[in-house]
């Protein structure tokens, strides 16, 4: 009767394709829920991201080189360099970044694929990933901010529109500064939802277990007003 709440909602049906169709660790299905207007509508472009646990305000900023950002990321958690984790995609266009954490001899920790998985490293120090970064999907970093919002953690992104294409789009959604960075605070305004199932096993969620009619699946949920965060187990059976 089109009379109830309306919501914004964030979806990645499945992260980590290629992990599931070769049966390798890392698979989600990534969902984010808030009020109407809460949600920035990120076009299907690329996504500069830059995400660290908690920190204080100008720490680190995408802004800032990489250089600085390590210093920084360094002094405030009180660690040395050659003991800071950096979580990057392995991709041709970070070769340069790899180079110079290398160079700067901080660890790397590469993942082949799921920029929402790696940027959720870094809301718990179990992981020991001190710092994301690099180029991933735009609405991944949606729901990427979703999360670690709840985690009380530091996100940025800046959108690459490097094509007539994309420019286009993202004027015709509204979007004025092509090169406009966004806070946390901005991609994600107010309170959200949000939910990682595993598919396959990764370091945060076991994978979906079948056992005869009985498929048992284990959900990350996060709400930021609550501070809800919690690993939620399920079983299904299909005689239901």
């Amino acid at each position: 009767n089109k009379k109830g709440p309306t919501f914004d909602i964030a979806v990645d049906p499945l992260e980590g394709t290629n992990f599931v169709a070769n049966n390798l660790p890392g698979g989600l299905t990534v969902l984010a829920v808030a009020e109407k207007g809460n949600l920035f509508n990120a076009p299907e472009t690329y996504m500069n991201k830059i995400a660290t646990g908690k920190i204080d305000k100008g720490v680190v900023d995408l802004d800032f080189t990489l250089e600085k950002n390590i210093k920084n990321i360094s002094e405030f958690n009180n660690k040395e360099i050659s003991s800071l984790t950096v979580c990057i995609l392995d991709r041709p266009r970070h070769k340069q970044i790899i180079t110079k954490l290398k160079e700067l001899k901080v660890n790397i920790k590469l993942i082949s694929d799921g920029d929402v998985l790696g940027a959720l490293y870094v809301s718990d120090p179990k992981y020991n990933v001190d710092m994301f970064l690099g180029i991933g999907g735009g609405p991944e970093g949606v729901l990427a901010a979703s999360a670690l919002d709840t985690y009380e953690c530091h996100f940025q992104g800046r959108f690459i529109f490097d094509n007539e294409k994309d420019i286009y789009e993202a004027k015709s959604m509204g979007i004025v500064n092509l090169d406009k960075k966004y806070d946390l605070s901005e991609l994600v305004k107010g309170d959200s939802l949000f939910c990682a199932t595993g598919i396959t096993n990764n370091d945060f969620l076991s994978g979906i277990k079948i056992n005869n009619n009985e498929y048992k699946s284990e959900t990350l949920v996060t709400h930021k007003d609550s501070s809800f965060k919690k690993i939620v187990k399920n079983v299904t059976s299909l005689n239901e």
